[in-house]
C-alpha cells in the first residue's frame, strides 16, 4: 500500500535584511552567493520529499521570503512546478512592507500564490524603531496597495501588543488604522522576551518592565476591537473574516472562519506536514524532526542530496496525545473528543480528567456535551492551560 500523501508544506526562508529585537527565529542578513546556495539547496529538498508531497497549503515564512529576488522566485516556482507543488488552495507568502514591489507581487500571484501575511507589527513611528523593524508605516500602506492591484484578496497583517511604551491610547491608534485596512486576516502577538534576543537582555538589564496588567488589557481590547469590525477568532492570536468585505461568504470550513490560515489549523489538529529550509520543523509518520538552524551547513548537505536533519524523534503515543492536546486547545473551537480519539487513539474525558477540573474550577475551560475548550480568560493563558495538558 502506498503511503499516505503529505497534503501540508512549510518552507523556511532565513534570510532578513535587519534582526529585529524581538525575534528568536533563525534569520540573518544573507552575505555572497548564500541566497543563490540556499535556492538551489532548496529546490533539491524538495525534489528529495516530493514522491510524498502534495500540498493543500504551502506557507513561506522566514526570515523574510520577500527579501528573495525575482529571479530567485523564479526558480523556485519552476521547481514547483515541475515537483507537482503548485495549485495548493492556500499558497502563502510572508512579507515585509520594505520588500513589496509589483513585478514581485505580480509574479507571485501569477503562480498560484493567494494569500500574503504581512509583518506590519505596529503603524507607529516610534515603535516600530523600538522594535528595530526596518519598513515605515508608509510602505504598509503602498505595499498593500501593490498586492491588491496584483490581484490578491486575502491580505493578513501581523500586529505586536504589550511592546515596551506602548500604552493603551498607542494599541487603540493601532487598532483604528490597523482595523480600516479591510484586510481578511488578522494575527496579534504579545511581545515575548526570548532568550538571546536584545529584548531579553534589556529586560535583564532594567531598562524595560513587563507591565501583565497592561498586557491583558490591551489583549481584550484587541478580541472586542478585532469582533466588532467583522473578525471572528479563531485562535489565542487569530482573527479571520467569514467572507470578504462586500462579498458573499463561501461555504465556511467547519467550526473556523472560511478565511482562517488553513495550514496553521492543520498545525493544531495535528495533521502532518513538510519542512524545507534551515532550522524548518516537520511532523511526518509520527516523527518529528528539524533541520540545521545553520545556513551553511543546510546548504552544504541538500547540496550533496542529504536531507539536513538535526535530530528526529518519534514520540510515545501518551505524549504525543499530550502535545496535540496542548495544540489544539489554542483554538476557539477546542478539541471535539470524537476528533481527538480518532487521531491519538485517547479520551481526553479519561487521560486529562483532573488537569481539565482544574482548568474549569478556575473557569479556564469548559466541557460541553461534545468537546473541551478554553474560554475566554482560559484563552488569555492558553500557553499555562497547555502545559498542563503535556504528558511525559
Amino acid at each position: 500500500m502506498a503511503p499516505t500523501p503529505v497534503r501540508h508544506l512549510y518552507v523556511h526562508v532565513p534570510f532578513c535584511s535587519h534582526k529585529c529585537e524581538y525575534c528568536a527565529f533563525y534569520s540573518a542578513p544573507p552575505s555572497g552567493d548564500q541566497v543563490g546556495r540556499y535556492v538551489e539547496a532548496l529546490v533539491n529538498e524538495m525534489a528529495l520529499v516530493a514522491p510524498r508531497c502534495r500540498p493543500e497549503t504551502v506557507f513561506f515564512g522566514g526570515g523574510t521570503p520577500s527579501l528573495l529576488s525575482i529571479h530567485h522566485w523564479e526558480t523556485i516556482l519552476e521547481a514547483m512546478r515541475r515537483l507537482g507543488f503548485l495549485g495548493a488552495s492556500e499558497f502563502t507568502v510572508e512579507c515585509n512592507p520594505a520588500t513589496v514591489s509589483a513585478d514581485k507581487a505580480r509574479l507571485l500571484r501569477s503562480a498560484g500564490v493567494n494569500r500574503v501575511s504581512m509583518g506590519v507589527q505596529s503603524l507607529d513611528a516610534g515603535l516600530l524603531e523600538r522594535l528595530g523593524r526596518v519598513h515605515s508605516r508608509e510602505q504598509v500602506f503602498r505595499s498593500l496597495e501593490i498586492l491588491r492591484d496584483a490581484g490578491f484578496d486575502n491580505l493578513s497583517i501581523d500586529l505586536m501588543f504589550a511592546i515596551p511604551g506602548q500604552d493603551m491610547a498607542l494599541w487603540e491608534a493601532t487598532l483604528d488604522e490597523a482595523l480600516g485596512l479591510g484586510t481578511e486576516h488578522l494575527s496579534c502577538y504579545e511581545v515575548i522576551y526570548e532568550d538571546d534576543t536584545p529584548l531579553f537582555e534589556q529586560l535583564k538589564a532594567g531598562e524595560i518592565d513587563v507591565d501583565e496588567e497592561l498586557a491583558c488589557a490591551q489583549y481584550e481590547r484587541l478580541v472586542e476591537r478585532a469582533q466588532a469590525a467583522g473578525f471572528r477568532q479563531y485562535e489565542v492570536a487569530n482573527f479571520a473574516r467569514d467572507a470578504r468585505p462586500g462579498a458573499l461568504p463561501p461555504r465556511p470550513l467547519p467550526e473556523i472562519p472560511a478565511l482562517a490560515c488553513r495550514h496553521n489549523v492543520a498545525y493544531w489538529r495535528g495533521l502532518d506536514f513538510f519542512g524545507l529550509g534551515p532550522s524548518a520543523s516537520e511532523y511526518v509518520d509520527g516523527v518529528r524532526s528539524r533541520n540545521r538552524a545553520s545556513t551553511v551547513l543546510y546548504t552544504e548537505q541538500a547540496l550533496r542530496g542529504h536531507r539536513a536533519k538535526e535530530f528526529a524523534e518519534a514520540l510515545p503515543p501518551l505524549a504525543r496525545a499530550g502535545e496535540l492536546a496542548a495544540f489544539g486547545l489554542r483554538m476557539n473551537a477546542g478539541w471535539p473528543f470524537q476528533a481527538f480519539h480518532e487521531l491519538t487513539g485517547f479520551d481526553l474525558r479519561d487521560g486529562w480528567a483532573a488537569d481539565i477540573a482544574s482548568l474549569a474550577d478556575q473557569g479556564w475551560a469548559e466541557v460541553l456535551p461534545d468537546r473541551l475548550r478554553l474560554t475566554p480568560q482560559g484563552l488569555r493563558f492558553a500557553d499555562e492551560a497547555a502545559r498542563r495538558m503535556l504528558r511525559s
